[in-house]
């Protein structure tokens, strides 16, 4: 596909989302949250890129879980982006371990409750209304299956919704469910942007990391359109309440 047809599909399914959903709004501010991977640096540069059209504040933030020496390096990535694209970038610190130990929650749970409170809390200070996140559709058809796998009532199938109140004022929104994986890393090599990769997601011993490696590949040779489909279900769930 040449370059001009595969940047105009890629944009036609991302306006189409914000026409359907209406994620971004005129002047209300985003907090993108940034780890400096592919997903969230496509979130980021098309936020910048709405920023154009529909004039609202955006700031970047990157969350330092305080658990990989990595992190560091990450931060500075996010921080060279919003210079490039004249953001402003904050970098929020958690204590991932001792909210762990001080809530009894899996290390997973510990790093996801907190990251959102300081999202949440971050925009509260900017007066923003919302915070994004990268979730794409390969994320969506996984929670779909993990939420098979762990028995949940027929409601957790409606999986990640594309917006949802993360507290008083804030809604967490999720503008690049509309774009799979692949996806995202054509745009981000079409658009020449650079990222990184945080080898955690490649460790099989968490659960999410083996039906994305294993068990997707394998659904996907005996039904190519097989994350679509899961991305299905979970929109026909939401949509009948169920």
């Amino acid at each position: 596909m040449q370059r001009k047809e595969f940047v105009a599909r890629i944009w036609s399914k991302l306006a189409l989302a914000q026409k359907k959903e209406g994620l971004v709004e005129k002047g209300k501010g985003i907090l993108a949250a940034v780890s400096g991977g592919p997903d969230s640096t496509c979130l980021a540069h098309y936020l910048v890129s709405l920023r154009r059209r529909l004039s609202f504040p955006l700031e970047l933030a990157y969350i330092d879980h305080g658990l990989r020496k990595e992190a560091l390096k990450e931060a500075a990535f996010v921080r060279s982006l919003g210079r490039k694209w004249s953001v402003p970038v904050s970098v929020l610190k958690v204590d991932a371990r001792a909210a762990r130990k001080a809530r009894g929650l899996g290390l997973e749970e510990a790093c996801r409750k907190l990251r959102y409170e300081a999202l949440a809390a971050r925009a509260k200070r900017l007066q923003f209304s919302a915070v994004a996140v990268g979730h794409q559709m390969d994320d969506q058809a996984e929670t779909v299956l993990l939420n098979l796998l762990r028995g949940l009532s027929l409601k957790a199938l409606g999986a990640m919704p594309p917006r949802r109140f993360l507290s008083s004022g804030v809604e967490l929104i999720r503008p690049l469910l509309c774009l799979k994986h692949s996806e995202i890393l054509d745009y981000l090599k079409i658009h020449q942007l650079d990222y990184k990769i945080d080898e955690t997601n490649y460790n099989l011993e968490l659960r999410r990391n083996w039906i994305r490696h294993e068990v997707l590949p394998i659904l996907e040779a005996k039904n190519p359109r097989i994350r679509e489909h899961l991305a299905g279900i979970s929109e026909q769930v939401r949509v009948l309440g169920l």
